[in-house]
């Protein structure tokens, strides 16, 4: 029997997600000695994962690694198949029947819930839905948010929630050079919002923003970042945690906050130790309440804990960012309490052994922690396992590596290559051009579609 891993019969992996952990995974794989084959399933037609939707679009430069991305799809035992969703059109054990080893990298997608009264009335809104509106997502690119209020509530103190609130208080001038969706740009240009206030339970020496982001708060053209000096005063428990470089840099940059006095137009105000119990409002968001906490433990391990006294902040629109979670996909383990793929090392266990041929990478393995690059060495880690269960992988029942594309084909799945991918992105290139944009995305999956029938093959 041929063994797996040579260039008679190379070892075929299928990755599950196209964004960083994904195409870190596939080049440590296609650099790997063993000889492997790398098939990506999105199930968008457009690749990147969260470089594309997730990132805001003042963030251009952090964007750039998809260019790297490019490079690594251009291998000659890559294949990209977009408009694929795994566990739906393409269930798991069909790709276990054509694959030796599976790696799901498909991320936590789904933002977790306040959990409190009042979070359905309309103007409470997920950080997802907001971030995938004004990136042009296809799924979110019909949310409505009204804009007609003048206060919001962003609850969570990481970067996401920064992001919301720097494009709720950007001028258009400001980001009417970026590649953020032309309509959400429109409903932003006619916004009302002027004082958006960022809330974290815990104090600001646990606030999960990088350095980065905050700084940029106090960088925009016509919106003060302001917080009250009151917040900055530690409890011993947290002086310790301040004694970090990048926790005292954070610090530093908070109490130029501190003593700043608004002038501009806009104004973001941090708020920290409350947290939220509930949402008031007859037919739509009015007012959220917040309690205030303290804070009980042992220096890094430390809780917040509600004293009871609450304070009433009126707003017209609520978006919660306060972490994420996967969804289980049909056929593969999950940890329900964890929001992940139960894992050791990035190998995926079901009843606590490894399940032969399955791995896990990026979010859906280690949860929602982390920045881009923070990807690359965990992807490694996972291919690593792969390599050192080779010995014992199963093959997988396929003849062939045009197995799968006739699978899809005779199903009627068009499935979007990464040659495709590159006309939809000239296309949203060319779109962006008389507005002086880096792009006009499509984002409808049916004009994506539209768009790869009609161009000529390059």
């Amino acid at each position: 029997m041929t063994l797996l891993g040579t260039t008679a019969r190379p070892l075929r992996v299928a990755i599950v997600g196209s964004g960083p952990s994904g195409f870190y995974a596939a080049d440590a794989l296609l650099k790997a000695e063993p000889v492997c084959t790398v098939d990506m399933f999105e199930r968008q037609p457009t690749p990147y994962g969260l470089v594309r939707s997730g990132v805001a679009p003042d963030n251009m430069k952090i964007k750039n690694v998809t260019k790297t991305f490019e490079k690594i799809a251009a291998h000659e035992r890559f294949r990209f198949f977009g408009n694929v969703e795994v566990g739906v059109t393409a269930p798991v054990h069909v790709l276990r029947r054509h694959y030796d080893a599976i790696i799901f990298a498909c991320g936590t997608e789904t933002n977790l819930r306040l959990g409190i009264p009042g979070e359905d009335l309309p103007g409470c809104h997920t950080a997802t839905s907001f971030v995938g509106w004004y990136n042009g997502h296809p799924v979110y690119r019909n949310f409505h948010f009204d804009l007609s209020r003048e206060i919001a509530v962003v609850v969570g103190v990481g970067n996401v929630a920064v992001d919301v609130a720097r494009i709720l208080s950007r001028t258009v001038d400001e980001l009417k050079h970026t590649d953020i969706s032309q309509d959400a740009l429109d409903a932003l240009a006619e916004s009302r919002v002027r004082e958006i206030h960022i809330i974290g339970r815990r104090g600001p020496a646990q606030a999960k923003f990088k350095e980065n982001e905050i700084r940029e708060l106090g960088r925009l053209a016509d919106c003060d970042c302001i917080m009250d000096p009151a917040d900055l005063a530690l409890n011993p428990e947290s002086c310790q945690e301040a004694a970090a470089p990048s926790v005292a840099r954070i610090l530093g940059i908070l109490e130029t906050f501190s003593r700043h006095t608004p002038a501009k137009r806009r104004k973001v105000v941090l708020r920290f130790l409350l947290s939220p119990v509930k949402i008031t409002g007859d037919a739509r968001v009015e007012s959220i309440i917040l309690e205030k906490n303290m804070l009980r433990g042992e220096p890094f391990r430390q809780e917040a804990k509600g004293t009871g006294e609450v304070v009433e902040q009126p707003c017209g629109l609520v978006f919660a960012s306060i972490g994420y979670r996967a969804m289980p996909m049909p056929g593969v383990p999950f940890d329900a309490r964890r929001g992940i793929i139960p894992n050791e090392d990035g190998r995926v266990l079901e009843d606590g052994r490894p399940v032969p041929g399955l791995y896990a990478a990026g979010w859906i393995k280690r949860g929602p922690t982390g920045l881009i690059g923070t990807n690359k060495p965990d992807s490694a880690e996972t291919v690593q396992k792969i390599l050192e269960d080779l010995p014992n992988l199963p093959p997988c029942e396929a003849p062939g590596p045009d197995a799968m594309p006739q699978w899809l084909a005779a199903r009627g799945i068009r499935a979007v290559s990464f040659a495709d991918w590159l006309k939809i992105d000239a296309v949203e290139i060319e779109r962006g051009k008389p507005r002086r944009k880096p792009r006009e995305k499509l984002s409808k999956v049916s004009q994506m579609l539209a768009v790869i029938e009609e161009s000529p093959d390059q």
